[in-house]
Order: C-alpha cells, then structure tokens, then sequence
C-alpha cells in the first residue's frame, strides 16, 4: 500500500508551508529503509522526505573501478525480517534480468556499484513522498495555542515542513581534522567528495604530489585509485600506525552486528560503551580488508621492483601543522611519534580518508548533530553532555511536562546502540522497522490524547486511527 504522500509533495513544491504526520530529513539508506517499512506495514498517514541530492545514490563519491560492499548483500532493506519482500536485494536482481548471472558469480561481495543500482531502485518506489534538492537548514519545536507542539523544518530555500514527528537520517557529520579545516574546498577534500575533486583536479591543473591522510579501507582503496587516475603522481600515504592493519572479520566479533548486541550494548553505561567501542574499533574503523591491502602491497613492491617509486608511506606520523604556500601547494609538517624528527610534505592536493564524527566530548566527535542545535536545549543528555537517545531510536524531552514532539535518529547512533548502527547495512532492516513501529505508536497516543482533551473523543479518535491504519 503506498504512502498517502502524492498530495503532501506537491503542495510542498507550490506552496511555502505544508503540514504532515511525519517529515524525514536525508532519504539515504536509513529512511529508504524506514519508507520500506512504513508501506509493508500499510501506513496510512502523511509523510514526506527532505533529500539535499538532486537524484537517489549511495556513496557516489566512492563508486571506484573493483570495489566491492563490505557486507553480506542480503543484510538490505529487508530480507532479514522480511524475505519474501519485493523491496529485497534478490528482487531487485530478479527484476534486473541478473539473477542467475550473480548466482554464477562466485563472489561473497557484489560490487559497489551493482548495489548502489539496487538502493536507487528501491528509492525510485517512494519518488512520491521525496522532495529532492531540498537542503534543510532549520530544525525546531514549536508551540501551537490550538494543539500540541509540532516540528517545523525550513529549507535553504525557504519552504517549510510542519510535522507531529521527525525521521532524522542526513548521516554523520564528516571528521576533519583541524589543521586541514581552513583549507578545505579546491585543494583539500574529504572523502566523501573524493570523485568530483578529482574530476576538477583532472581539468585544473598537473598533479605532481597528492596526499592521503588516514590508513582505513576508503584510504587504500583511495590510495590504489589515485595511482591508477594519476599515474605520474606521487602519493603520499599519511597515518598514525606502523601499517596498515587488517579487519577484524572473525565470525564471533561479527556478532556485534547481531540485533541482540544492540540490547546489550545499549544497556550499558558511557563507560562501558566507550570501552566496548575501543576493544572493536579494529572491526570496522583504522583498518581494511585483506585484499585490498594486498593489492597496495603487491602495487608497491612493483614499483620498488621498476625503480619508479610512486607509493610513499608515512607511517607512525602526527600532522603538527598545516599551511598553504604562495605557489598554492599544500605544506603538512609530520612528527615521527617515537623519535620526534620532522619532515615536511608538500602536495598539489589533499584526500581526507579520516571517517565521520561519532556523539561524544572526545577530539573527532560531536556533542550534537548540527541540525539538532535548534532542539538541543530541550532534550535530557548523557553525563557526557551528548543527547540521551531511548532504545527506540528517539530523544527524550528534558521537561516531561513539556514535550517535544517524537524526534527519531536513524543511521547516526553508534555511540548509544554500537556498531551496526552507523553507516552499515547490517542492522538496517530491523532498525527501520523498530523506528516505524515506535513513531506510529508514539502518533496513534498523540491524536489519542488531542482528542480527549478537545472533547471530540470517540469520533476523533476513531477517524485519527483509521487514517495511521
């Protein structure tokens, strides 16, 4: 059953304000995944989603020539609570004509690029109820005389969304590190724009010396498609470990991406999660898979073999400074971490491989969302000043008696609800599901509530629960 959402989206493109049941900032994996469960569970109400992309994609930027998803593909939208769904990876081959042809495929992992064709394809189902091209700018609760409080998102270009509750899903804030902060923009990236500033530094200018700061998987894979893209170039390979390290794959330390350790690492303290969070870093984050560090390996040692050494390593390295120099090339000044002797590194452009900020007070982390700085005073925090987010998903008023209106995370708490939380696809499907069902519920006690104060009770109430229904 499809949304009631046509009606909500085209008077949010002629119109300044329109009004909704639920509005959704980002319509990225998360909230493809909770669209994907609002309809299979026959959600009747309004919703509408606000995506800054002028089109559906998943990491566009990273869509490099071998790679591959680092998770089973059938861990998608849906299959594990649901396998016989027509929103599944399965189906989505089976629409494709490729069926077979991926079963003969012998490969654990199918390539990034086949699965961002599978996410745009499910996302085409919801154009209905998505505004593309939308940047929100403004989250914030207001109070209306006649009813309850409400959620109002402003646009940049000024159009507003008033919802009874948010679906919030625009992903993690990306981690620059400080001394590359000023300089960000034409010669320095993160990498999450890594393939649109290589295009421009295609066309703009001769790269002679290009720097990768970081030694995750984004940063070997950036590493191997840079000198393939600009096989003149050096590149310069810049981080705080003695190597690179491999992954921690093992089966039991996958289980963390089970629905049950969400449970248990939930339930525990900031301390405990701050302790579980650094004895598994290695499973997911300062570390790659197997192959590819084979292949920057093998990569290298040719180059050792031919004389032509492109690949330079900086291993063990803190960056103490970071300054641009008259002829426009970037300076970074490294610091050996055990013998203290410095080295400059000059380069024609710089490739933040360094990952995205998690909630927390430590260097790297966010207490905040920056979008959520509009309701941040108004929502109860963790004695680490981050914002307390219930086992559901959602933000808990600071006032009881004055509550804001459900606010939902989702894709943005691994630092409350563990690894499988962020940017994977492991635990998606059942946390979209857990979203949906306690938004729904959080709107059928609301307009429970509006109709027996404003004397209307049955009547309202009923029609209010046919329309969720």
């Amino acid at each position: 059953m499809p949304l009631n959402t046509s009606a909500s989206l085209c008077r949010f493109e002629s119109t300044s304000e329109v009004e909704v049941d639920c509005v959704g900032i980002g319509f990225g994996p998360a909230n493809i995944a909770i669209a994907v469960a609002l309809d299979e569970m026959g959600y009747a109400g309004t919703a509408l989603f606000l995506e800054r992309n002028a089109a559906p994609d998943w990491q566009p930027e990273m869509l490099l020539e071998g790679a591959d998803i680092q998770h089973n593909p059938l861990r998608d939208f849906v299959t594990p609570r649901n396998p016989t769904s027509e929103y599944g990876f399965l189906s989505y081959l089976k629409s494709e004509g490729r069926l077979w042809d991926f079963f003969n495929l012998g490969e654990a992992f199918p390539p990034r690029t086949e699965y961002a064709r599978y996410v745009r394809w499910v996302a085409r189902h919801f154009d209905h109820q998505v505004a593309y091209g939308e940047c929100v700018e403004r989250v914030e609760a207001v109070t209306e005389r006649t009813g309850p409080a409400r959620i109002r998102i402003t646009t940049a270009r000024g159009k507003k969304v008033l919802a009874r509750a948010l679906l919030f899903a625009p992903g993690r804030s990306p981690h620059v590190p400080e001394p590359f902060a000023p300089y960000c923009g034409d010669r320095v990236t993160h990498f999450t724009g890594y393939l649109t500033a290589t295009a421009r530094w295609t066309h703009e200018r001769r790269m002679n010396r290009i720097a990768v700061i970081g030694a995750s998987q984004s940063a070997v894979e950036i590493v191997l498609d840079l000198t393939s893209r600009f096989p003149a170039a050096q590149v310069h390979n810049i981080f705080r470990n003695f190597g690179y390290q491999l992954k921690d794959t093992s089966p039991f330390t996958e289980h963390i991406y089970f629905p049950e350790f969400v449970d248990y690492y939930h339930a525990a303290d900031t301390s405990g999660q701050a302790q579980m969070t650094r004895d598994l870093w290695r499973s997911n984050y300062g570390s790659a898979d197997g192959d590819v560090i084979r292949q920057l390996y093998l990569k290298r040692y040719g180059q050792l073999v031919s004389g032509q050494q492109r690949i330079c390593m900086h291993g063990n390295r803190d960056i103490a400074s970071v300054e641009q120099n008259a002829a426009g090339e970037i300076e970074i000044e490294l610091v050996d971490r055990y013998d203290g002797k410095r080295q400059c590194v000059a380069v024609d452009a710089v490739v933040l491989a360094t990952g995205f900020r998690n909630f927390g007070n430590q260097t790297g982390q966010e207490l905040c969302h920056p979008l959520l700085r509009g309701v941040q005073g108004l929502m109860r925090t963790r004695d680490d000043g981050t914002l307390f987010v219930t086992r559901d998903y959602r933000l808990e008023s600071a006032d009881a008696a004055r509550p804001v209106p459900p606010i939902y995370l989702n894709g943005v708490c691994e630092s409350t609800h563990g690894f499988g939380d962020a940017g994977s696809f492991s635990l998606l499907s059942i946390r979209s599901w857990a979203i949906a069902m306690a938004m729904v519920g959080a709107l059928d006690e609301s307009m429970h509530a509006q109709a027996a104060r404003s004397g209307t009770a049955k009547n309202a109430f009923l029609e209010a629960m046919e329309a969720i229904r």
